[in-house]
């Protein structure tokens, strides 16, 4: 993945000069870079912020989005207007570059798109169109509208002049800090470390460029691999800033030569790193705004696994912030994954016996340990599970300790903290018993966060299926989440698969997840 000056210097200089050329600095402002004074102190390394959460548009997008309609402009290629397809920030650096430049703006945007970004778009002067589930459908739509109309595509990331305006962050921060070890850059289509590593290979190639991706979105990482862009099947949507398939055609060319490491993040780590922003900035960035940060903390981890040779000690780390728009509703969200994202939290079922005094008991094994999150009910079985969240204040190994102190009373306990359905489901459901059943089968089901989506999928299921168990938590996410119980056995098991297979959305089978089992077994 890595390359050297040999190789970077000669092909970037058409991209050098495209990114000296661009005037976009009548609407778009140089951002700060800030030392991370918390960050760094905890993690020995010298680590800045570039905030590019505090332009105009709350994102970086506009640098590219403006670059891109200036030249348009200039070419005469817009006359009728500029069709963009976005979730959200490059649609709303589109639409101010447009209203700027006195030009006609059509954005499309997927209806799972945060209603904070739809607002924002509209606010510019845009014609918004809400179409689709995804941004795929919503792309669909968009090209046949935009030929349609006679308007002209502006492409997110796979545009040169889109990764030309990008990459003017790379020549603030080369005025701004003279000696950098590493720049981390979020990555989704790939544009924004296009442009970062075009000029930073050019010239300061010792600098290193290390691409950050979610975990279940990381469609660079894929096309390093395969030694060309590949679309991934799905992605996760929570980091939706970056929730992309297929990285970049134009981006790829590039970062192929130049991108000497790639991270991967979970979403609670991202969460964590809100956290870690917020108390660095007091401002709450969005998931992607988070990126880059969660990829220093995961690198600085093992730093060998990522590079062969270990980066200066004295050089610092540059996280670049790439925007805040948050919608409101998915704060709660945030700070619950937060505390396990920071190995903050641990969370364990642990059996109890159903007899008198018991719950004293294991409450007073816990001592005064912080809890966060004790759930209880009572349970006819000769033994009962507990749901607990405690507060770690020294990480991983403080919560092997825990489990030794209960396997040492004698209880039998299940460290869920890395469990994706007690996280999302059984941690939260308290309740009675269930009726008995001959068998049941459980699945996690995602759907889109939009109105009708959940009658649809309860109509999609019709009155053959009897629900034994439903669970669903809005969050403030782009997708909805179903714990779905339904009578089956064995003989029927094809017929119901049939069935969710006919309403199309993405589900897990969590039959025996034993989260959900040991939870059942003692209240269901």
């Amino acid at each position: 993945m890595g390359s050297n000056s040999e190789q970077a210097r000669p092909g970037f200089e058409p991209y050098v000069h495209a990114i000296l050329r661009a005037n976009i600095y009548d609407l778009v402002q140089e951002t700060a870079l800030e030392p991370a004074r918390k960050a760094s102190a905890k993690l020995g390394a010298s680590i800045l912020l570039k905030r590019e959460d505090t332009q105009s548009v709350f994102s970086f997008k506009l640098r590219g989005a403006y670059n891109k309609l200036l030249k348009l402009v200039d070419s005469g290629s817009a006359t009728r207007g500029v069709l963009a397809v976005s979730a959200g920030n490059h649609a709303q650096g589109v639409a101010l570059a447009a209203k700027h430049l006195s030009l006609q703006a059509v954005i499309v945007m997927p209806q799972t798109t945060p209603s904070i970004k739809v607002d924002a778009v509209r606010a510019y002067g845009a014609e918004v169109v809400l179409h689709g589930d995804s941004f795929d459908e919503a792309a669909r739509f968009g090209a046949a509208l935009c030929e349609q109309r006679g308007l002209t595509w502006v492409h997110p990331y796979d545009d040169a002049d889109v990764i030309a305006g990008q990459g003017t962050i790379a020549m603030e921060l080369m005025r701004q800090a003279h000696d950098l070890g590493a720049i981390f850059v979020p990555v989704g289509g790939g544009g924004l470390i296009a442009g970062i590593a075009a000029w930073m290979k050019a010239l300061k190639p010792e600098v290193k460029i290390i691409a950050v991706e979610p975990e279940d979105a990381a469609s660079l990482a894929a096309a390093l691999r395969a030694g060309e862009p590949v679309t991934l099947p799905s992605v996760g949507l929570f980091v939706d800033g970056v929730a992309v398939k297929r990285v970049g055609d134009a981006p790829f060319a590039i970062a192929k030569h130049t991108v000497d490491a790639c991270v991967q993040v979970s979403a609670d780590e991202v969460c964590a790193g809100i956290r870690d922003i917020f108390e660095e900035t007091r401002t709450v960035v969005e998931p992607a705004g988070a990126l880059a940060l969660a990829g220093i903390k995961r690198f600085l981890q093992n730093p060998r696994a990522y590079l062969p040779d270990p980066l200066p000690a004295d050089k610092p780390l540059v996280a670049i912030v790439c925007g805040a728009n948050m919608n409101f509703d998915r704060l709660r969200h945030v700070a619950e994954r937060a505390q396990i994202g920071e190995h903050h939290e641990a969370v364990f079922g642990v059996e109890i016996p159903e007899v008198k005094g018991s719950f004293l008991a294991f409450c007073k094994i816990l001592g005064k340990r912080a809890l966060t999150e004790f759930n209880y009910r009572y349970a006819q079985n000769a033994q009962a599970q507990l749901y607990v969240g405690l507060s770690l204040a020294r990480g991983s190994a403080e919560r092997a300790e825990i489990a030794q102190l209960f396997a040492g009373a004698g209880y039998r306990a299940f460290d869920y903290t890395d469990n994706e359905l007690a996280k999302l489901h059984v941690r939260h459901m308290v309740g009675g018993r269930a009726p008995m059943v001959l068998q049941e089968r459980f699945y996690r089901v995602e759907f889109p966060e939009r109105p009708g989506a959940l009658l649809d999928f309860l109509s999609g299921l019709t009155d053959r299926w009897n629900i034994t168990l439903f669970h669903y938590r809005n969050h403030g996410a782009a997708y909805g989440r179903v714990l779905l119980g339904v009578e089956a056995d064995q003989s029927q098991a094809q017929a119901l698969e049939q069935t969710l297979d006919a309403i199309g959305y993405s589900r897990t089978e969590e039959t025996e997840n034993p989260a959900l089992t040991q939870f059942l077994r003692d209240h269901g």
